[in-house]
């Protein structure tokens, strides 16, 4: 049976969202990797997209023009500018794009970025996508009853990493780090690695907090008290596949990440500098523990450039071919 499209969400329409659309359309237009927008349809020029009535009539468009399927709502503004205006538009694409997904009709969500300042200043009530996906998928069944829980992967092509805590600040991160929640995200990374990444004996990697994994205390007692028993935990459950507290320092060499297929951090900047530095333009957010697949581009609005020409789509090129992978892996599973 043929993979169903994609659903792509619109995005902020003053940001590089719709010409990268555009470019990763022209990119995979031959592939099999078949997308449909959900979208204002003016945000496109007329000439380059074709209208649909429903995710089934992607395929059919796709080699041709940019399938869109009109949500209804009409975006605001111009490019390089957030209108708050369009907020229930870029709202209304999200929703749609998660009940085509949790329905069926669409194997996954790729997410364009969303520009959350102006979403907020609309009355938007989430930190951003993560939460607010979560929340519209909160009642819907996990795949072969794995854990539920959005935890947010960096996938790039040669390392995957995932952060404990996220968007806190370092002194509020050490603070609030628990075994409890470093054993829950471990749990989810690691289904998510053996069912939709198709890594039969996942091997997970977990960093310190502190310099040199807190010199058995000397710089901090993080990795004795709460990091160690959660690695111990998780020992327990999956044996010599999960190791660590290891020092952040030396995880991200290339000798060393051969030796684990993910790495867990326990901050963010922890997690995402090595993922970015190594595979800027390539790097994927990869939401798991959803009862969807969702994946986004690693970069924001960039309404700097919006509407120059000047943006690169190879994030967004690479989240729409990860997104086809890992719908494929759950429907063999």
């Amino acid at each position: 049976m043929a993979r169903r499209p994609l659903a792509l969400t619109m995005g902020e329409p003053g940001g590089v969202g719709p010409e990268i659309t555009l470019k990763a359309h022209e990119a995979l237009r031959s592939s099999a990797c078949v997308f449909f927008a959900l979208a204002d349809p003016s945000v496109f020029p007329a000439d380059r997209v074709a209208v649909v009535s429903a995710p089934g009539d992607a395929a059919a468009a796709f080699a041709r023009r940019l399938p869109v399927l009109d949500i209804g709502r009409a975006a605001q503004g111009r490019a390089g500018r957030a209108d708050p205006a369009s907020a229930p538009a870029v709202i209304a694409s999200i929703e749609y794009a998660v009940a085509l997904a949790l329905s069926g009709a669409a194997s996954g969500v790729v997410t364009n970025p969303i520009e959350k300042s102006s979403l907020s200043a609309a009355g938007f009530g989430w930190p951003g996508h993560t939460e607010f996906i979560e929340h519209l998928t909160r009642g819907a069944p996990m795949p072969g009853a794995r854990a539920r829980g959005a935890v947010m992967m960096i996938a790039g092509p040669s390392l995957r990493t995932v952060p404990v805590t996220i968007h806190r600040s370092v002194r509020d991160a050490a603070a609030e780090l628990t075994a409890e929640a470093i054993v829950r995200k471990a749990v989810i990374t690691i289904e998510a690695l053996r069912a939709d990444f198709a890594i039969v004996a996942p091997r997970l990697a977990i960093s310190g907090l502190n310099p040199h994994a807190g010199e058995k205390g000397m710089m901090g007692r993080e990795e004795i008290d709460v990091i160690a028993p959660a690695v111990a935990a998780l020992r327990a459950r999956y044996g010599a596949a999960v190791t660590g507290p290891r020092p952040a320092d030396t995880l991200f060499h290339e000798e060393a990440r051969a030796r684990y297929d993910a790495a867990l951090c326990m901050l963010h900047d922890q997690a995402l500098i090595p993922a970015k530095t190594l595979s800027f333009h390539e790097a994927v957010n990869v939401t798991l523990g959803l009862p969807i697949v969702r994946t986004s581009p690693d970069h924001g609005t960039a309404l700097d450039i919006a509407g120059k020409g000047a943006a690169r789509a190879d994030s967004l090129i690479t989240a729409i071919k990860l997104a086809a992978t890992l719908a494929d892996a759950r429907a063999r599973t």
